[in-house]
């Protein structure tokens, strides 16, 4: 059986090509209408011949499939004879000029009638995909019910599916490319970092720092925004907890723990004021210095620093370089060790040198400190030798410290620019 088609020429005539329905042998099990039992084709899964194999290259990358695996939906491009018009002798394959990642999704979808959206594609991008091979709701939800199989529908034609609605949600929560409204929400969750962090800035200035006081005009206002900043990132940590893929999972994740630490100040605050005794006049910040309340309040706010590092979820730069840090790690203890040894050394020598004519060295500690901030050439001046002897071993620390410690920093750039490059590339 042949089929023609008819493709407009260069001068408005018409070509006529003939093409195959199938680049597979006619004594296959499935074109001769018998399986390997000897009866009629049925939901009764075949042995996979060499002939029944279908290669598919997309932008280079081969794909190995099974024509029966694909003509399970022959409503879609890949299931249908049109496919035939893709097919290259050269590469001996059905070539395809499209998104690979996108193109994964969608083979997975003729392998287990599920879809499983990529989640480093924009939406747009996949739905362009999704159209070119014709991989309709309607068609998919016939296609399925043809045959007599209602779980091998896309988890789109099912409504309710809660696990595919707790996928779109954390992707919405975790991927800003994933559409517009997510663009938009993290940009609204970097706004509220920068007031957040804005607002713990202005409270310690003297200047300002009445207004978050009660009883000034605007200490309302300063309150009201205060609790705004941490209701949104209250509602978008919970939101990620309910939607996290596994509960051991969202613990691990070190930018939930930092989260959870931002906002605890907040509620640590509120339970502090709720059991204060009313006795007492004034805030709970303004007790004794002994007090437990006012201990337990002042080291909980030290963890709102803890906010300016969400800004961190935000950068894709800054998490690869976290990565390759990580990577880094015996380049960085020897570049540790090494230093370690120095100011050691050098600093008990300073300090045996200096004890009695120099009153600045009056430990081995402040000797130390002294070898660190002359080795990594900072030399704030405030520690400096004063005998001869003291000197010459200071102009030797400083030039020894040159030396030995841009031998490792140079290796460490090296594993850095590597590591980066690779994580960049897998990215």
């Amino acid at each position: 059986m042949k089929l023609e088609l008819e493709v407009e020429g260069p001068k408005g005539g018409l070509l006529t090509a003939a093409l195959l329905p199938s680049r597979r042998p006619k004594n296959s099990a499935e074109d001769t209408g018998l399986n390997h039992n000897g009866g009629k084709n049925s939901a009764v899964p075949i042995r996979t011949t060499t002939a029944d194999l279908c290669y598919i290259n997309v932008s280079g990358k081969q794909y190995i499939t099974t024509h029966s695996c694909l003509e399970q939906y022959p409503l879609t491009l890949l299931g249908s004879p049109d496919k035939e018009i893709y097919w290259m002798p050269e590469l001996k394959s059905y070539y395809f000029n499209r998104n690979r990642d996108c193109f994964e999704s969608i083979l997975t979808f003729y392998q287990t009638g599920r879809e499983f959206r990529p989640l480093s594609v924009d939406d747009e991008i996949y739905e362009a995909e999704r159209k070119f091979f014709r991989i309709e709701l309607k068609a998919r939800a016939d296609t399925a019910l043809s045959l007599g199989d209602a779980s091998s529908m896309s988890p789109l034609c099912c409504e309710g599916d809660w696990k595919n609605t707790k996928k779109r949600i954390h992707r919405f929560l975790m991927d800003p490319r994933c559409s517009r409204w997510a663009t938009a929400w993290h940009i609204m969750d970097i706004l509220f970092i920068c007031i957040s962090i804005t607002l713990l800035v202005m409270e310690t200035d003297d200047n300002v720092k009445n207004m978050f006081q009660e009883g000034h005009p605007f200490y309302n206002y300063i309150y009201g925004l205060n609790i705004l900043v941490i209701a949104f990132f209250t509602a978008d940590l919970l939101v990620r907890f309910v939607t996290w893929p596994g509960l051991l999972n969202f613990w691990k994740n070190l930018f939930n723990i930092l989260d959870i630490l931002s906002i605890l100040p907040f509620y640590v605050s509120l339970i502090a004021e709720a059991f204060e005794d009313p006795t007492v006049t004034g805030e709970v910040v303004e007790l004794e210095q002994g007090h437990k309340s006012y201990v337990v309040l002042r080291v909980c706010r030290i963890f709102r620093i803890v906010r300016v590092f969400k800004f961190i979820r935000h950068s894709q730069d800054l998490i690869m370089i976290i990565k390759v840090v990580g990577h880094a790690k015996k380049e960085l203890c020897l570049l540790i060790l090494l230093l370690f040894i120095f100011s050691v050394s050098f600093g008990s020598l300073m300090y045996y040198i200096e004890q009695d004519d120099n009153e600045q060295f009056s430990t081995i500690m402040q000797g130390c400190w002294w070898a660190i901030v002359t080795i990594t050439t900072i030399g704030y001046g405030d520690i400096a030798p004063t005998t001869w002897l003291g000197k010459i071993v200071g102009s030797l620390v400083l030039t020894m410290g040159i030396v030995f410690l841009a031998l490792p920093m140079t290796i460490i750039v090296g594993k850095f620019s590597t590591v980066y490059e690779k994580e960049k590339g897998k990215d």
